[in-house]
């Protein structure tokens, strides 16, 4: 008779799923490691500069040229007939686009708790995607949220007058807090995101972006400096966090000139085959 085998049980699934949890925290705060990254950190300071001092400058052409004259144009604030433009314009609210993002973050986390092998893998490759997408908004979101309160703009007619040069710093109410528009910036940093990951989807990104960025200016809560400041701010903002990601390569690989390209990401189909497991009795 052969001797027992000692087989060490598997861990139950809350420890798998603090282990998932854990390991994709702890992927994002470990050591740069690859070795193009002082070529891809130059390239984006250089992109960073140049798209910044470009935005900066338009935005004060259309302070001084363009904000009085477009607000005075658009439809009354609360006319009724825009009730499909203010439905619309929710798809740019950062809360709804982070709450469904870290939804998404969640699920796949218990997902892959209770999966193995190649089947975890391929969900953790999705979460590290998901992972970049939340992030690139929540980093754009919070530098425009302490933009707002330290500029302090007003809103269009706010005061009761067209003035595109209402401003009183540290106010901290939504009546200023005109720019950047937070709409804008949500809208455009994830459309830069998504579309650093599958360009194939650039254009209609892009496209959902200046939608949102419209409909702010329709709805009269922001000035047309206001929108542009905004995607200044989230492509910015998503380009760093593009970098933080590829400097540690996760999701990103870098070229020898720092160019950041997406890798290959899950498979759909075989994505969709590791959910009908998951849910299978």
């Amino acid at each position: 008779m052969s001797a027992p085998t000692n087989i060490a049980p598997r861990p139950g699934y809350p420890a798998q799923l603090l282990a998932v949890s854990g390991r994709a925290l702890a992927q994002l705060v470990r050591t740069p490691s690859h070795s193009r990254r002082a070529e891809a950190a130059r390239k984006l300071a250089r992109h960073s500069l140049w798209l910044s001092a470009a935005g900066a400058a338009l935005v004060i052409v259309l302070m001084v040229l363009f904000d009085q004259t477009e607000i005075q144009l658009m439809p009354a604030r609360g006319t009724p007939s825009l009730w499909p433009i203010r439905i619309l314009t929710d798809f740019g609210k950062d809360e709804y686009v982070l709450s469904v993002l870290g939804l998404a973050l969640v699920v796949v986390a218990l997902v892959a708790a209770g999966r193995h092998g190649t089947d975890r893998a391929l969900l953790l490759g999705l979460g590290t995607r998901l992972q970049f997408l939340f992030l690139s908004v929540a980093l754009s979101v919070f530098v425009a949220e302490i933009l707002k309160y330290l500029i302090g703009r007003g809103r269009p007619f706010v005061g009761g007058k067209a003035n595109p040069f209402n401003f009183v710093p540290f106010e901290g109410t939504g009546a200023y807090a005109s720019l950047p528009s937070g709409h804008a910036v949500t809208a455009f940093a994830l459309a830069f995101a998504v579309s650093a990951l599958w360009p194939r989807l650039r254009v209609f990104m892009f496209t959902y972006a200046i939608v949102i960025l419209l409909t702010r200016l329709v709805l009269l809560a922001h000035h047309p400096s206001d929108v542009v400041a905004g995607a200044l701010v989230g492509m910015v903002g998503a380009m760093a966090v593009r970098y933080w990601f590829a400097a540690r390569r996760l999701a990103f690989a870098i070229r020898a000139d720092g160019t950041i390209v997406p890798l290959p990401g899950p498979v759909p189909g075989r994505f969709k085959r590791v959910a009908r497991g998951a849910s299978a009795p």
